[in-house]
């Protein structure tokens, strides 16, 4: 193919080469390079010609009289503008006027300094994790708001380092001075008062009064129980036979048994309806797993305790695109410690834990913690000799007494019995 151009020259493209005819551009990274007529050039190709990607891969040394010059077109150091493009090189043949065009690659030069390592020689770090790599894009393709980030987060991981190391020598320091034992034995001491109380419901260790240590209106605000006037009075007119079907089906003992005997007429008749009532909803939400937002409807539930339920003893989760109200054992937990002091209330400070963990559908072992963490007087009823199963049962109460029991967490696991 040829070309005519204005100044009787002409274009002559080579036809097919090879890398070797391939012509070489420069570019020195430390400035240019006055006298290039005394740099010595020299190519280096890879041995390996079998392998595609070795194969063409170059190394250009520049040797001059007080410093040497490298550069490669593989590597970190290659320039990525050889394989985004193609360039040419023009070689006029005066004599002929006529100008053969060549391919050319580039080749960045970096001064070697005798004694200091190339980092390609460097071996390439395989532990480096993917977030250190997405922080090497950033850092060099990234926007100045990436950056700043970067560095913000560096910063604190630097300032959260320093944190952890003063922490660890105080922790190291505190361990040689009490010993690990006595220190295990602390943590267990308070990891176990803090899961307690966490679902104790308000109480006060300073009350004259048993009634004051867990005070109704942190159970039932006054607006909430005023709210269950009407539902209390529904729960006031069950015939015997209601209550005995409720007994029947069972879930409900604790609520039939105050029924049966609260009193005829006056307030106290009027609270203790309430009270059930609410009681008959906490016991009846401890049976759920997911709870909707239609739970107590058909009761007749008013809104303002429907929300209270909800808010206090459930937990949200989002399922299937949908938020739902879910009750954990920890939920569960502070479900029972809510009841418990509710029964304080409605039985003169006294409440059956038999009935009440049987209710709940929890075990008993896990109805005493909870009566333990409340720093209730635990004791144990006779056996009578009544025609019905249940009043023969050995009952288990507890009490409001002051001062309030501490009861010593109990760590040691008890010993298996071998089957013979």
């Amino acid at each position: 193919m040829t070309i005519r151009m204005a100044a009787s020259c002409s274009l002559v493209c080579c036809g097919e080469e090879r890398d070797s005819d391939k012509a070489v551009i420069v570019r020195f990274s430390n400035g240019s390079v006055k006298n290039a007529e005394k740099l010595d050039f020299t190519m280096y190709k890879n041995a390996d010609e079998s392998n595609q990607r070795k194969k063409s891969r170059r190394i250009l040394v520049a040797e001059a009289d007080r410093l040497s010059y490298v550069g490669n077109n593989f590597g970190a150091e290659s320039l990525k503008c050889n394989s985004l493009c193609k360039y040419y090189v023009g070689v006029l043949d005066k004599q002929t006027m006529q100008m053969e065009l060549h391919s050319a690659q580039l080749f960045n030069m970096q001064p070697l300094i005798p004694g200091e390592a190339t980092e390609a020689a460097k071996p390439q770090d395989t532990t480096q994790t993917y977030r250190d790599k997405v922080d090497s894009l950033i850092e060099a393709f990234g926007t100045n708001k990436q950056k700043r980030a970067l560095t913000s987060r560096r910063l604190n991981q630097v300032g959260s380092d320093t944190l952890h190391q003063a922490v660890a020598k105080a922790a190291n320091t505190v361990i040689d001075q009490k010993g690990l034992e006595a220190l295990q034995q602390e943590v267990a001491d308070t990891e176990s008062q803090a899961d307690l109380a966490l679902h104790l419901p308000p109480f006060s260790t300073d009350a004259d009064k048993p009634e004051n240590v867990y005070l109704f209106a942190d159970i039932l605000s006054p607006v909430e129980f005023e709210a269950l006037n009407q539902a209390g009075s529904k729960m006031a007119a069950l015939t015997p036979e209601e209550l005995q079907k409720m007994k029947d089906e069972g879930g409900r003992l604790s609520v039939v048994k105050h029924l049966e005997n609260m009193s005829s007429v006056g307030e106290d008749r009027e609270k203790t309806a309430q009270c059930a009532f609410y009681l008959s909803l906490l016991l009846q939400l401890a049976r759920q797993r997911s709870i909707t937002r239609k739970f107590g409807q058909e009761e007749g539930c008013p809104r303002i305790i429907q929300s209270k339920l909800l808010k206090t003893f459930t937990v949200e989760t989002f399922n299937n695109g949908r938020v739902q109200n879910m009750l954990s054992a920890s939920m569960r937990a502070k479900l029972a410690a809510y009841c418990l002091a509710l029964l304080l209330h409605m039985g003169h400070m006294t409440a059956d834990l038999t009935l009440l963990h049987r209710d709940l559908g929890i075990t008993e072992a896990r109805m005493t913690e909870v009566a333990k963490s409340m720093g209730l007087t635990l004791a144990k009823s006779g056996r009578g000799k009544a025609d019905d199963a249940e009043l023969r049962d050995e009952h288990k109460y507890a009490s409001l007494v002051l001062p309030l029991v501490k009861y010593e967490q109990f760590t040691e696991r008890r010993k298996r019995k071998k089957m013979h």
